[in-house]
């Protein structure tokens, strides 16, 4: 029996890498579509075939994609200083993989694109967000996340894509929800403002789960799904998980809005004289000031038979328990 060939972009970063050890426990046979300058560490060892051709290269893509019966578009711009970087990084990318991938249409059972629902943006009234809500981007990252859904959208007609939007994912391997952790573990637990904020957080095992689903199921093509939580939490039940998993009671500070958009400001400013984006920017502020990003994963458990499997306290537990052993913590 020939195994099924899939092809992951961004494979050797997060959420990229814990897919192609699903799919590989799944005994698919994985091709890790990576850029040269990527740092492959937590491929290695693994089964796996590396096309260093990044996502530009149609040529070079056309060669990773020969025969695959599924792509994951993982690979995407996070963090630029520009504008113009987060539409390169997340449009013009995916619009060159789309016209690689046609070339080799004939063995395509299904193409994933992860979106975000920073496409759709937070909710207004406290009610979740589902796939009927209509699109209301708040930063650059998300209108470009926006941008790519719709271009995927106009090739559903030639191919079969589904897209699947992620809401804040942490687990092993993480670096941005990690720094949450860190101060936890020196004594401290910020939170932004004095309202209650809530969020869906999903843990990167039960996010990749749903990315499969979505690629085998017959009712998912042309579709698009939230994969999420099913529990939204606030970020103080985040903190008392935490603290009962970390034996730590740390000192509690809330921040006001006005101070994360200080922060924020000269953050931004100072990233003018360095390479790289700052982490947190104006954007970024407006984006976490948000009392809701909750989404709502009733299509996806209705079509694909998903469901959140890891618990908040399981998935803080393993995080965490990873971090220690990686020496992270």
């Amino acid at each position: 029996m020939t195994s099924n060939i899939a092809v992951v972009t961004g494979a050797n970063g997060f959420v990229g890498s814990h897919l192609v050890d699903y799919l590989l426990e799944k005994k698919y046979e994985v091709r890790c579509l990576v850029r040269k300058s990527s740092d492959l560490k937590w491929l290695q060892g693994k089964e796996v075939k590396i096309y260093d051709c990044g996502l530009l290269d149609v040529d070079g893509m056309i060669k990773a994609f020969k025969d695959a019966n599924y792509i994951y578009h993982v690979a995407g711009v996070v963090k630029s200083k520009t504008p113009e970087g987060y539409f390169k990084g997340n449009v013009d990318t995916t619009k060159a993989l789309l016209e690689a991938a046609s070339m080799n249409a004939s063995s395509l059972k299904r193409i994933v694109i992860v979106g975000s629902l920073t496409a759709v943006g937070p909710s207004s009234d406290r009610k979740p967000v589902n796939e009927n809500t209509v699109c209301n981007p708040i930063t650059t990252y998300g209108r470009s996340k926006l941008a790519q859904e719709q271009l995927a959208q106009s090739y559903m007609d030639k191919m079969p894509i589904t897209i699947c939007r992620a809401p804040a994912v942490y687990g092993e391997r993480d670096t941005e929800i990690f720094i949450f952790f860190q101060t936890f573990d020196k004594g401290l637990m910020t939170t932004i403002g004095f309202d209650k904020k809530i969020i869906s957080l999903i843990h990167v095992r039960d996010l990749v789960e749903g990315f499969y689903l979505a690629s085998i199921n017959e009712k998912a093509r042309g579709e698009t799904y939230f994969i999420s939580s099913e529990k939204y939490y606030t970020w103080g039940e985040v903190g008392d998980v935490t603290s009962e998993v970390m034996q730590k009671k740390p000192f509690k500070v809330a921040v006001p809005h006005t101070i994360v958009y200080s922060i924020a400001a000269i953050a931004q400013f100072l990233s003018l004289f360095s390479k790289k984006p700052a982490t947190l920017n104006l954007e970024k502020a407006r984006d976490i000031t948000q009392n809701a990003w909750i989404c709502d994963t009733t299509k996806a458990s209705r079509d694909l038979g998903y469901h959140q499997q890891i618990s908040l306290e399981d998935g803080i537990k393993r995080t965490v328990d990873w971090y220690k052993q990686m020496k992270w913590l």
